[in-house]
Formats: structure tokens, C-alpha cells, sequence
């Protein structure tokens, strides 16, 4: 046996009070009166003898008490295998707070399990200890050491939180903490439900600090959850019906029906219909939505899914555009059927512009910008067009008949795309349609075998790189094609549009519904939704923005300004650490005019209610990563103190004292002499 308090083993001194006090109390005679004087002998012996016993059991129990009240405070423990760990001791304890922690354990949540086993292996500790206590927040306050009582504080104002850490995160930054102590006692607890999505042990490889897993082990609950949702078409048009796809998964092993989902828009909700789910897969379906206004809209998609409900709704935003902004950059005259196919649409707003008069700084205001009978491709409008188009612009070129083939060449290589070949007065037509492409996907209910497709009198050769054909002559050789070109395309004609080699731009069923998608079908990433935590920075458009004029972001109870970096015409936001409620964000510079309307959902990691059990967690551990057994209803500070001490024996002093003063207690009442 040894002792955590030595010095404390001195106050066994302290026994030769009760020792003192038996010998001057105990010891003074007493005077006995009696009216009979003839058994006067005979009592004197019988009293004395049984005084004498009873005090020395008295004197016995006294001294055992104090005896056990001082090896109490020298704490004494018999040590188990290893060295006894001495001294202040740093001490790291991860408390995972996210949302799946909401699920039940028995009577209580996962979460509250979290914090009693975290206050449990605090007070296994001294009061001279220091201790981290470290959540998925990653909070500043919670990267340094602390006091017991700040540690015990810290455990209670913890809350559930959207964040999602990988274990090898958490545990280097359980490191860095314990590194950054004097103490060469270091010792990272990890409570937490561990989901498999989120336990990557093998990406930590630090083997210095020691780490006990403590698994918690919730009710298998169903989950089912709103993955993700999108358009079909990447444009929402007004007065139209635009298709919204939703995915839903099923994260159980059972197969669910009739799951209800509805949709929240315009300040109404809508039953869209029930699902039937497959066991661990998922389903989609699509939502169909008629826009009767332009400008922003806030949508929820939900469904009914107790008692996991973080993930059971699906925010999301959009916007319809009042007008598309069309350039046509043309080199002798525009062209009267073009002028008259986008200004037959209300939607377009055209200008015309002549290739020597380009204010190339306007660019990024058009959605489309159309290149008309060019003869020539200047290095200047090259690359100007290559950088609107990689910033999600879209370009349509119909080259001039005489067109500069090493102008062209050198515009196309520069966007790798489809390059022109040699010119042919050949009389040919096209034959074929590409309708599973979005340019004329959906653009005809039944496509007629009679329908009247373009006829040219003259066109380039196109070689194909990685383009899509979008209409193909009878040989199979490209007409008109598309590039994709960073976050923008680009449409290429093999034939000029003039009418004396094409017929393209009298064919109304063909070259209007063409110019139509072409406009919409901007392929940059207009975001319906993000994922806090995931989606660190969000994009806006800083055009008008003048100055150092600080953006600001809105929700429905907070506020605060991101992190702001200005490029050209778009702003870069950080907002790791503003968002924590899932919700609509409205982005503005003055609170009376929105710029941009942001949806943020909480992540769906954390939907995946698959877990690591003790057995199963056995595979990642080695010399310095240990599972902490048997922790399901039993106290924890003793196990952590049996582990750091041996085992502790200091309470059993204290019942054994408290024993003998219950005894001294009943001879001195109960036993009369």
C-alpha cells in the first residue's frame, strides 16, 4: 500500500489523545452510595471489571477512528501495474455536443450522459490539476487549461451545436492544449457516441499523449432525412412551372412508408406527397412550383420524422431575374432575324454593339454575349471573353464566312474548345438533334419525324474536342456545339448565320427555343442552399459597391459582418464562425436593399445514426489509445482514479471511521455500568 499524502501519516500522533483522555477521566475514582453495606464488596469487584472492559473499548474505537480519519487524508491506494502518476496533471476532456448527441440514452440524452461522465472524470482529478474542456465549437475559451472549478462550469453551459469535427481534429487539438502545459502528466478523454462518419483515428498519429475513449450508446432511433434539393433547369423562370428535385434518404435498416413532405413558399405550405424509402438508400422526386413574381424567394421543404428532427427540414433560396442582359457584338451591320428572335422575348434586354466600340469593363453585366459574322478575333477580345466566360458567362459564336482562321485558332485554344477547320460552299443539312441535352430538353412534347432542321450552303469544319454536339449533319459531322469554359459555355456554329450560307435564323422552332436555353443555361453554381460548417465562404456580387462599405449579414434573431474579400466584381465572405442557426441570411450593405438571399441547412453528417461500439472500436486501439470498459451505469471518477492511482482506498478510511465512532458511541450509551 502506499500513499498519495505521506506527511499526513505524522497526525497518527494525534491517537495519544484519547489515550490522555482515558487516563485522567476513566482512571478518578467515583463514590458509590449504598443503604446495604453487606454486598458492598462483592458489587465493587463485579463494576470495576466491567468499567475497565467498556473503557478500553472505548479507548480502541477513539483511536481506530482517528487512525482512519488521518490514512483518509494521506489517501492510500494499493497500485495496479504501471507507474503511479504524481504531481499536477493536465488533463483534456471532449464532450461531443452534436446534434446526433440529441439522441436518448435510457431516460436521458446522449448529451447530458456526455456531461455527467465529463464532471465525473473531473473530480477524479486534484483541485492542483489543470483541465481543457474542448467541444465540436472549437470555442476560444475552451483551448487553454483551466481550474476544477472553471472545468466543471465550462461541462454545465454546454449546449447542442450544429458543428461537426473529424476525430482527428478533436484529438490534435486535445494535443496542442496538453503540449502547451508545464505538466508531464498528459491524459485526452473523448466522450462521444462516435459515428463512423466522423471517426478517422488512423489520420492522428501523435503516440506521446495517452487517450481514453469513452463510448456512449444511444436507443436506435429511426432516421430518415432531406438530403439535398435542386432545379432541373439551372434558371427559375416567371409564370412557368420549374421542377424542383428532392432527395430524401432513409439512414435505417428498415424499409420506411409513407413518409410525408411538404412545402413551405410564398407564405403557404403545401402537401407534395409521401414517399416510400428503401432501407439504407434514397429516393427523389420532384416538386413542381409556378413563380408568380420576380426577385428573391425563400422556400422549406419538410417532413415529419420524431424524434431526430435537426435535418427533417431543408431551407433554400432563389432568385428571378426581372430581365436577361444579351450583347451582340457584330462587325458590319446587326443582324435583323437575331434582333428580332431575343426581342420577341420580354425577358431579354438586347444590345447591340460594333467590335471596335467594346467597353470590355461591362462584360460581367450580361448573362449572354453573342458574336455575330466576326471576321477576326482580336487577342484583346480573346481573352477578355475567356475571363467572362470562366466567371459563368455564356458565348455564342456564328463565325464570318471569311472568318481569320488563326484568330479563331488562337481564341479556342485559349478556352480549349472546339476548333475551326477549313471552309466548304458544300450544300448540306442536319439531320440530328441533341434533345437529351438542357438546349432542347423539353423544348418539343413530341418531336415531329417531318420537323424542318437547318439547311447550310456553306460551313467550316469543326474539330471536337470535349464538346457536346447539340445538332450534327447527316454524316454525323459537327454543326453546333457547346464547351464548357470554367464556370460559363461556349456555343459554336459551324456556319455563318448570314442567310445566304445558313438558313439557321429563319427556322423559328429551332433557332428561337435555341437562343432561349443558350441564355438561361448559365452553368455557374447558383447555390439553392449551403451547410454550416461545411461551406466556410459564400460568393456575392460587389458590382455598385463603391469604397470600403462593409457587407452585412442578417438572420432571423443575429447579426454580424463576415469576412470580406473584394475581387473584380465578386466578394469573397467567410462565415465559419457567424452562422450556427439553420435559416435564411439576407445580405445587404444598407438594411433597406437585399443583394443576395442565402439558405443555410445544418449539416447532414450528422443524419447517419451508424456507430462505433466498444467492440468495434477495439480496432483502433493501441499503446496509447485505451477504451474506457464498462462505463455504461458505473461512476467513472473511480474508474479514472483506479487508472491514474491504483486502487483508491481513502473512502473506505473514511466509512471505517465513521464505524468506530457509531461504536463509541453505542458503548458509551447503551452499555451502563
Amino acid at each position: 500500500m502506499q500513499f498519495v499524502f505521506p506527511l499526513f501519516l505524522t497526525a497518527l500522533a494525534a491517537i495519544a489523545i484519547p489515550v490522555i483522555i482515558h487516563l485522567f477521566h476513566f482512571r478518578r475514582f467515583k463514590t458509590v452510595y449504598f443503604t446495604n453495606v453487606r454486598f458492598l464488596k462483592e458489587v465493587k469487584e463485579e463494576t470495576s471489571a466491567r468499567s475497565k472492559l467498556r473503557n478500553l473499548l472505548v479507548l480502541l474505537s477513539r483511536a481506530a477512528a482517528i487512525a482512519a480519519m488521518v490514512l483518509a487524508f494521506a489517501q492510500p491506494f494499493l497500485p495496479k501495474a504501471g507507474a503511479v502518476k504524481k504531481g499536477e496533471q493536465a488533463v483534456s476532456v471532449f464532450i461531443d455536443n452534436s446534434f446526433s448527441m440529441s439522441a436518448l440514452s435510457k431516460d436521458v440524452s446522449l448529451l447530458e450522459k456526455a456531461k455527467q461522465r465529463g464532471r465525473e472524470i473531473v473530480a477524479a482529478y486534484a483541485n492542483t490539476d489543470r483541465f481543457q474542456i474542448l467541444t465540436n465549437d472549437f470555442e476560444g475559451r475552451h483551448q487553454r487549461l483551466v481550474g476544477k472549478e472553471d472545468a466543471l462550469r465550462f461541462i454545465d453551459e454546454i449546449k447542442s451545436s450544429p458543428a461537426v469535427r473529424e476525430m482527428s481534429k478533436i484529438l490534435t487539438r486535445q494535443n496542442q492544449a496538453l503540449h502547451a502545459s508545464k505538466s508531464v502528466n498528459q491524459t485526452a478523454f473523448v466522450v462521444s457516441d462516435f459515428q463512423k462518419n466522423v471517426c478517422d483515428f488512423s489520420k492522428f498519429k501523435d503516440s506521446a499523449t495517452e487517450i481514453h475513449l469513452v463510448p456512449l450508446e444511444a436507443v436506435q432511433e429511426k432516421n430518415i432525412a432531406i438530403d439535398s434539393a435542386w432545379f432541373e433547369a439551372p434558371v427559375q423562370m416567371m409564370n412557368q412551372t420549374n421542377a424542383l428535385v428532392v432527395k430524401i434518404t432513409n439512414f435505417t435498416n428498415e424499409n420506411i412508408e409513407n413518409v410525408k413532405l411538404t412545402l413551405q413558399y410564398d407564405g403557404q405550405t403545401k402537401p407534395v406527397g409521401t414517399f416510400n424509402i428503401p432501407a439504407m438508400s434514397s429516393a427523389t422526386d420532384t416538386v413542381n412550383i409556378t413563380i408568380l413574381r420576380t426577385g428573391w424567394h425563400e422556400a422549406v421543404l419538410e417532413l415529419t420524422d420524431y424524434p431526430i428532427q435537426f435535418d427533417d427540414k431543408y431551407y433554400f433560396a432563389f432568385n428571378v431575374p426581372s430581365f436577361i442582359n444579351i450583347l451582340t457584338i457584330h462587325e458590319n451591320a446587326p443582324n435583323r432575324y437575331l434582333d428580332a428572335a431575343l426581342a420577341g422575348n420580354r425577358l431579354f434586354r438586347v444590345m447591340n454593339q460594333n467590335v471596335n466600340g467594346l467597353e470590355y469593363s461591362k462584360f460581367a453585366t450580361y448573362q449572354m454575349i453573342v458574336l455575330n459574322g466576326l471576321s477576326n478575333i482580336s487577342s484583346g477580345l480573346a481573352s477578355e471573353l475567356g475571363t467572362y466566360m470562366k466567371n459563368g458567362g455564356n458565348v455564342i459564336a456564328f463565325p464570318a464566312p471569311n472568318a481569320n482562321l488563326g484568330s479563331y485558332t488562337g481564341f479556342l485554344n485559349g478556352v480549349n474548345a472546339n476548333i475551326l477547320e477549313t471552309f466548304e460552299n458544300n450544300t448540306r443539312e442536319v439531320a440530328q438533334m441533341n434533345t437529351e441535352e438542357f438546349i432542347f430538353k423539353d423544348v418539343y412534347l413530341q418531336k415531329s419525324p417531318n420537323m424542318k432542321l437547318p439547311v447550310t450552303q456553306g460551313n467550316f469544319g469543326l474539330r471536337n474536342r470535349s464538346g457536346e454536339n447539340l445538332l450534327s449533319y447527316r454524316d454525323g459531322t459537327h454543326f453546333f456545339t457547346k464547351n464548357k469554359v470554367g464556370n460559363g459555355h461556349l456555343y459554336l456554329c459551324a456556319a455563318p448565320l448570314d442567310e445566304k450560307y445558313n438558313d439557321l435564323a429563319r427556322n423559328g422552332e429551332v433557332f428561337v427555343p435555341m437562343l432561349y436555353k443558350a441564355a438561361i443555361s448559365s452553368a455557374k453554381d447558383n447555390k439553392l442552399a449551403y451547410m454550416i460548417g461545411k461551406d466556410d465562404y459564400i460568393e456575392a456580387d460587389s458590382k455598385g459597391i463603391v469604397g470600403e462599405t462593409a457587407f452585412k449579414l442578417k438572420g432571423r434573431t443575429e447579426e454580424f459582418i463576415p469576412e470580406q474579400r473584394i475581387a473584380a466584381s465578386k466578394a469573397l465572405l467567410g462565415v465559419k464562425e457567424g452562422i450556427k442557426d439553420a435559416g435564411f441570411y439576407n445580405l445587404y450593405v444598407k438594411p433597406d436593399s437585399i443583394l443576395h438571399k442565402y439558405a443555410f441547412n445544418f449539416d447532414r453528417r450528422e443524419s447517419s445514426l451508424e456507430y462505433f461500439g466498444n467492440a468495434d472500436l477495439k480496432q483502433f486501439v493501441r499503446n496509447n489509445l485505451q477504451i474506457m470498459d464498462g462505463t455504461a451505469d458505473s461512476n467513472l471518477t473511480s474508474i479514472v482514479g483506479e487508472r491514474n492511482q491504483g486502487v483508491i482506498l481513502w473512502r473506505w478510511c473514511i466509512i471505517a471511521a465513521l464505524l468506530f465512532l457509531a461504536i463509541e458511541t453505542a458503548l458509551l450509551r447503551f452499555w451502563k455500568v
